[in-house]
């Protein structure tokens, strides 16, 4: 049986990039939630005025990764100190945000803050919105698996590779095994 869990933590091609990559992660779709209207398009949660937040929705396998292991990693590969912003993306679209799924979720979420903060891992506090998830509403195609189409583009090079690279240096065990491509066999 599988969960979903529900993050934002900027641009949502830096995160997908990241948990696609993990073993026991089924699926990754980036999406919006936590705003007010039906169907929002990209321009429009680009525009700041939907509420939404650019987010993943992860659907893995507990029994080989956990929702804890899921926001250890979150907290991880993005700032949950800057209110609105990550790097040069700003707006409340690129908050910081958990959207649970189940009352244990959230527990979960708040119980990974305070041990954070408590451990004082960043130097001023967290701002990560804890939320449960009212309705996730897909991205359009392009962006799905943006950074596998597009490593070479600019923004992809300067903000999503370093990401990727942060993965595989310091979480080299978790992760999927690589196809061989372009290898001999």
């Amino acid at each position: 049986m599988t969960e979903t869990l529900t993050v934002g933590g900027g641009c949502f091609w830096c995160l997908e990039a990241v948990f696609e990559r993990l073993q026991g992660v089924e699926r990754v779709v980036s999406g919006y939630a936590g705003g007010r209207i039906p169907n929002p398009t990209y321009e429009r949660v680009c525009a700041g005025d939907t509420g939404h937040a650019e987010v993943t929705q992860i659907t893995f396998d507990p029994a080989q990764i956990t929702a804890r292991d899921l926001l250890e990693l979150f907290f991880a590969f993005h700032d949950p100190t800057t209110l609105n912003a990550q790097g040069p993306d700003t707006g409340s679209q690129y908050r910081s945000i958990i959207l649970s799924n189940s009352p244990a979720q959230e527990s979960v979420a708040r119980e990974v803050i305070a041990e954070l903060e408590r451990d004082d891992t960043f130097a001023v506090p967290i701002v990560t919105e804890v939320t449960p998830l009212d309705v996730f509403w897909p991205a359009d195609a392009y962006h799905q698996q943006y950074f596998q189409r597009n490593p070479a583009k600019a923004y992809c090079a300067a903000m999503i590779a370093p990401k990727v690279a942060k993965l595989r240096r310091s979480y080299a065990a978790r992760l999927k095994p690589e196809p061989a491509q372009g290898r001999d066999a």
